[in-house]
Formats: structure tokens, C-alpha cells, sequence
């Protein structure tokens, strides 16, 4: 059975937040050095800058558990669409750096929701055949959204718009998060949730929609789970039984961005500029890094399914660590320049095969519906986290040690990864999302 036309469509209206959480990322890697040279800022400001962003999606991710309970992940989705668009036009019409700082911060907020539960409505939607791949759209929007983005900072560079040129990339990304917002309007809501709420005619109604094979006898098994965990919408996800969930996510959401991803994407300009590459060259190369970000994303997302979470992590574990030591050696011997944008692409190719495909998907799954939107909440929140520190962090490591610091360390902690996934996670493909709770739920 193949997904029908209307699964579809609510699956990729439901990844279009990671299409705008991937154009965000390109948005500030293109702004930066021009926000930093118009308001003069310092090594840390400048860090700052960046992470601020981070800063408030840590927040929206922390928020959309609660939201996801109370509202369903449709509404919050619309919400966060909403605010969005709003914080965007702040951004891009910002008359100074704390008028900045605060658009960014409620920017990162509607981020911080739509990463949340947009993995949640497609995970909940999506029967177990196809869950990997449907709930993987969103990796591949995100991807999607980081070459586009990169694609728009290079052309909105070639136009030489002067000192309005950081402004127009902003606005730009504004059109993507319209679109969303719009097509929130015409897709239903979450069956699992409508079961948590009674909503019993909805749930399976929602069901028959997205052409599952046997919409009652799921719908049973809904019921089920959410009676034997007695599920209400206040259901604190912080309990002893669900520690094992808690510590999937919690690593998997920290090793994504220990693996130094975000910082290399949004320091692109910095990293590129260290090794003597031009800014309209470094513009060009990282487009050539997003456009491989996104085909390996799609070779992840066809074999997510056949060979599984797990295999997938462990194997670009190994290419990533390889890949971060070469980056690093480039930086500590000051030679070899030109094999840079080689290592790097090698890196994002392992990279987006396995980390990027994998962990939305994987942590959507490993919590029951109960609990699934603030668990969602705390995996996103830990990847959020993560990337605050390291977005701090990153420029003044640079300036006080050297550019290949950031990747000594990156490097020692995908080996680290390789060895937490190899001996603690479980895999998940292949099984309904009730199977994979009675599994990893631990009552004892």
C-alpha cells in the first residue's frame, strides 16, 4: 500500500516548518558578517547574534509539549506559523541590535514549536510502513530550505543592493512561513490526539482519510494505549518509566548538534574565510555544501525504512568522525586549503544520511501519544541547547585558539556517539508506534 494523495498532502504541509527552519539557518549564515560590521560587535556579540535565535526555540520547543496537548499539533503548528512571519518582518525591518536580537529570539520561538510538532502531526498520522519516510519530509524540507536559502543569499549577493542587501534576505524568508501558515487551513488534525480527547467520529474519520488498512481496528489499538497509560492531557513526561525515551532523546537531540552541523552551517562565511576563500566564493561553496546536504538527506530518507535507524547512525558516525579530524588537520597545519570544501562535502554526506535523517524521526517515535508532543519538546529542546552553546562558543574559540579547535572536539564527539548508539539505542524500524511503547516504556 503506498501513501494516498490527501497523507500526502498533510505530510508536506506538515514538514513546511522544516523548510523555514532550514531557510532561517542560511538567512543568519548570510547576515552575520553585515550585522556584525553595521552595529561593530565583539567576537561574543557576535556569537550572541547568532545564538539568540537558538535561544528562542529552546523556548518553543519547551512550550510546544504543553501547546501539543491542549491544542493539538495542527493549531500549534498554526500558531507558530503566525508568529513566524511576524518576528521575520521584525527582523528584517530591526532599526537596531536589541530591536534585532528581540525579533530573532521570537523567530527562534515559532521555530522551536514547528520543530516540535511537525514531526508529531506527521509521525501520528503515518501508518508504520511508510512512518520513517513521511516523517523524514521534514529532515528533507529542512534541508531543502538550507540550499534554497543559500541559493537566495547568493542571488540577493549578486544584485548589489549595498546596505539594504542583509534586509531583502531576511524578508525573503518570510514568503516561505506565508505559504505555510495558509496551508495549515486546509489539512485535519491529529488522530491520536482526537482519540486522547474522546473525539472518537474524528479519529476515525482522520484514519479512513490517510487510507490506513484497517481504520477501526487502529483506532483500537489507539484506545488501547491511551487506556493503559491512562493518558490525559496533563501527563507530566518527566516519570521514572519513561527514562529510557527520555535518554533517547535527550542524546540523540545532543550528539546531532555535538557533531558540530549548525555551527559549520551557520559560521559557513567564517569558516571558509579562515582557509582564504572570498565572500561571494564562500557564497558559492556553500551552496555547493547545501545541495549536497540535500540529496544525501534523500538517499537517508529512501533507506531509513530497509535498513533502519540504528545502522544508519552508526555508519555516519564513522564517516563524520573521519571527515572532522581531516577538517581539523587542514586548520592545525595550515596547509591543504583546497582539500577543505572536499572534506566538508564528504562530512555533510554522512552526515545527512544519518544524523539528519534519523533524528526526528527517531524521536517521534520512541515516546507513546500520551507524552509524544513534550517529549518531542524535550529531545527538540536538547538539540536546541546544544546549538545555543556551540553558537556561542564557536566564533570565540576561533579567534582565541584557531578554526580547527571547533573540529578537534566535534570530532571526539561523534566517536562518542558511535559508541552510546552502538551499545544503548534500539531500533525502531518496522514497528507501530503501541509496539514500540509496550517495548520502551519500563513501568518497574
Amino acid at each position: 500500500m503506498r501513501p494516498n494523495s490527501k497523507l500526502i498532502k498533510s505530510t508536506l504541509t506538515g514538514a513546511l516548518g522544516g523548510l523555514i527552519f532550514g531557510f532561517d539557518i542560511a538567512v543568519i549564515s548570510g547576515i552575520i558578517d553585515s550585522v556584525v560590521r553595521l552595529y561593530g560587535l565583539s567576537d561574543y556579540n557576535k556569537g550572541l547574534t547568532v545564538a539568540v535565535g537558538p535561544i528562542g526555540t529552546v523556548l518553543g520547543c519547551l512550550a510546544a509539549g504543553v501547546i501539543g496537548q491542549r491544542l493539538g499539533s495542527r493549531t500549534g503548528l498554526r500558531y507558530a506559523a503566525a508568529l513566524y512571519v511576524l518576528a521575520g518582518l521584525g527582523t528584517a525591518l530591526a532599526v537596531s541590535w536589541p530591536m534585532l536580537l528581540a525579533a530573532r529570539i521570537f523567530s527562534g520561538m515559532g521555530l522551536g514549536v514547528a520543530s516540535v510538532l511537525g514531526p508529531v502531526y506527521i509521525t501520528e498520522l503515518s501508518p508504520a510502513l511508510w512512518r520513517g519516510r513521511l516523517v523524514g519530509t521534514f529532515q528533507i524540507n529542512v534541508v531543502g530550505g538550507i540550499l534554497i536559502g543559500y541559493t537566495s543569499n547568493y542571488l540577493v549577493r549578486l544584485a548589489h543592493l549595498g546596505a539594504m542587501e542583509w534586509r531583502v534576505m531576511v524578508a525573503v524568508a518570510v514568503t516561505p512561513a506565508l505559504l505555510f501558515l495558509i496551508l495549515l487551513f486546509r489539512i485535519p488534525g491529529s488522530p491520536r490526539w482526537s482519540a486522547s480527547r474522546n473525539q472518537i467520529d474524528e479519529a476515525l474519520a482522520v484514519l479512513r482519510q490517510m487510507g490506513a488498512p484497517d481504520p477501526k481496528a487502529e483506532l483500537a489499538e489507539i484506545q488501547s494505549a491511551l487506556q493503559s497509560e491512562h493518558a490525559t492531557a496533563h501527563e507530566p513526561v518527566f516519570q521514572w518509566k519513561y527514562r529510557y525515551p527520555l535518554f533517547l532523546a535527550i542524546t540523540i537531540g545532543a550528539f546531532n548538534q555535538l557533531a558540530g552541523i549548525n555551527a559549520i552551517f551557520y559560521y559557513m562565511h567564517t569558516i571558509f574565510a579562515a582557509a582564504g576563500f572570498s565572500q561571494l566564493s564562500g557564497d558559492l561553496q556553500a551552496v555547493v555544501i547545501g545541495a549536497t546536504n540535500f540529496i544525501f538527506t534523500l538517499v537517508g530518507m529512501s533507506v531509513i525504512d530497509h535498513f533502519g535507524r540504528k545502522s544508519l547512525l552508526i555508519v555516519g558516525a564513522i564517516g563524520t568522525t573521519i571527515c572532522l579530524s581531516g577538517v581539523a588537520w587542514v586548520f592545525m597545519t595550515n596547509g591543504h586549503q583546497a582539500a577543505l570544501l572536499g572534506l566538508l562535502v564528504v562530512y555533510i554526506a554522512f552526515f545527512a544520511l544519518s544524523q539528519g535523517a534519523v533524528i526526528w524521526v527517531y524521536i517521534g517515535e520512541v515516546f507513546p501519544t500520551s507524552v509524544r508532543s513534550k517529549g518531542q519538546g524535550i529531545g527538540s529542546a536538547s538539540h536546541w541547547i546544544t546549538l545555543t552553546i556551540i553558537s556561542l562558543a564557536f566564533p570565540v574559540l576561533v579567534h582565541k585558539f584557531s578554526a580547527g579547535a571547533p573540529f578537534v572536539f566535534f570530532a571526539a564527539m561523534t566517536m562518542v556517539q558511535l559508541v552510546v548508539v552502538l551499545f544503548t539505542y534500539p531500533e525502531t524500524k518496522g514497528q507501530t508506534l503501541e509496539a514500540l511503547q509496550r517495548r520502551l516504556v519500563r513501568a518497574e
